[in-house]
């Protein structure tokens, strides 16, 4: 007899028709193509009520790869919004292989827990950081929040039991640090208004001499500072903070220091930018996100710390459904989450099938292919660029056309007006209160040709458009 929830008979041919279709994915995203918008078939399916009866599988999963293929996808080589993830083929397979063998990281999982600490090693030595432990994660968002717990408990004391009883306390990032930062701190009970915006400079990172008044001003007022948060890429023009200095101004005042590096702190272990990330070995905790710059498929982010105990302060705790063997530490003693699938095996299984230089090549050259789009949009007559080249792999350029009465408008139309297109797939950014262009190099797939592409497209486009809108 069947079990109610099994595919039965139709399991093999299930797995060999899937295995047809991501191929056939794979064989695609090599390729730039413009995207396709939902059918109005395929939106009468995503209308359906709730099925009460079996369906066929065969046909299903057709009717998903459908869905999916009519989405937007940042496999795709000029996929260039936003920070986009690349899918790695291996990862893919990794997510495969997790996913069907469903193991929780919790408590000890074996063989699985080891391989999770043994890829937590491998990213350090990747990155240069000198971690004593750490966890794969949902995003940078719950890898920053889980750092900045453990910079609450190091700083204050047993918050964790008595909450912040109306103890004053302050978080220093850049003005253009990642809203996660606020968000931590409205939800570690620090406040959102207690997050220093520490100016920036020419280059837009963090100032160290005004981070170092910020600080020396609050303790004065009997304010604790929890952390400074460092950014190792910004989302919107990719700085990089000067974390050598930044280190001496936490170090000289006991401060924690975390680097949010969720898109460009695997950057630090291309040789071009190596030096933007000096002082990275001084740093009490890092994320990063291996699902955007470390080409894997979503959801893996990392967070890394110096010491075990920062982690063990605020997480461990001892339930009677929770056993402690010989007193070590579970795995929900130093995280945020309880039940966690293994998202460490696609960066461990991409790392042992390609090795740490091939990663390094990959973003070296989406390092050049920023570079290239910088040189390429300063010389065109039509395109204006930052007064600096870029620090990463994001590129702003803003499209120029004489006699047009709202430049930014107009960037703001280009811009919808290429991903309506769908050759090029880009994302606008506000710049000190003007529209750019924001092409964002994250893809191992993307090519020289690709870049020049995006320029053409975009110098195409903006030529049609204005005649004041």
């Amino acid at each position: 007899m069947t079990r109610p929830l099994s595919l039965g008979d139709q399991r093999d041919a299930a797995l060999r028709h899937a295995a047809d279709i991501v191929a056939h994915a794979w064989r695609e995203f090599d390729q730039a193509r413009e995207e396709v918008a939902p059918s109005p078939e395929l939106l009468a399916r995503l209308r359906e009520r709730l099925p009460e009866q079996p369906g066929d599988v065969i046909e299903d999963l057709d009717l998903a790869s459908d869905v999916l293929d009519a989405s937007l996808a940042q496999s795709r080589p000029r996929y260039f919004a936003y920070i986009g993830s690349s899918g790695l083929e291996v990862g893919a397979l990794a997510d495969l292989l997790a996913h069907s063998y469903d193991i929780n990281l919790a408590l000890d999982a074996g063989a699985a827990t080891q391989l999770e600490r043994q890829a937590i090693e491998w990213l350090a030595q990747f990155l240069g950081f000198p971690a004593a432990t750490g966890s794969f994660t949902s995003g940078g968002t719950i890898s920053n929040i889980t750092a900045l717990a453990a910079a609450r408990e190091r700083a204050l004391p047993g918050s964790r039991s008595t909450g912040m009883a109306n103890r004053r306390a302050a978080l220093y990032c850049s003005a253009e640090a990642h809203y996660s930062v606020t968000r931590a701190a409205e939800l570690l009970g620090i406040g959102r208004d207690n997050v220093r915006d520490i100016a920036i400079d020419a280059r837009r990172r963090m100032d160290p001499s005004d981070l170092a008044a910020r600080i020396d001003a609050d303790l004065a007022a009997g304010i604790t500072p929890i952390a400074v948060v460092a950014t190792g890429g910004t989302t919107l023009t990719g700085a990089v903070d000067p974390l050598d200095a930044i280190a001496d101004v936490c170090q000289e005042r006991g401060v924690w220091l975390h680097v949010d590096g969720a898109y460009g702190l695997p950057a630090a272990a291309a040789p071009t930018s190596a030096p933007r990330f000096r002082g990275l070995d001084r740093v009490d905790s890092l994320s990063v996100d291996a699902h955007k710059w470390m080409f894997v498929p979503k959801a893996c982010s990392a967070v890394l710390v110096r010491r075990t105990a920062d982690l063990a302060a605020v997480f461990s705790h001892d339930e009677d459904y929770i056993p402690h063997e010989d007193d070590e530490l579970n795995a929900v003693d130093v995280t945020l989450e309880y039940s966690r699938p293994l998202r460490a095996l696609k960066l461990w299984l991409a790392m042992r099938v390609h090795g740490a230089q091939a990663f390094r090549a990959a973003v070296e050259a989406n390092l050049a292919q920023a570079q290239l789009l910088y040189g390429l949009a300063s010389a065109h007559p039509d395109f204006q660029t930052r007064e600096h080249e870029p620090q990463l792999s994001i590129v702003p350029i803003r499209h120029v056309v004489a006699g047009c009465p709202d430049i930014d408008r107009h960037n703001e139309e280009l811009c919808r007006a290429m991903q309506r297109d769908g050759r090029v797939y880009i994302s606008p950014a506000v710049i000190d209160g003007r529209t750019w262009l924001r092409p964002c190099f994250t893809n191992f797939r993307t090519t020289t040709d690709d870049v020049h592409t995006t320029l053409a497209v975009a110098a195409e486009l903006g030529s049609t458009i204005c005649s004041a809108h």
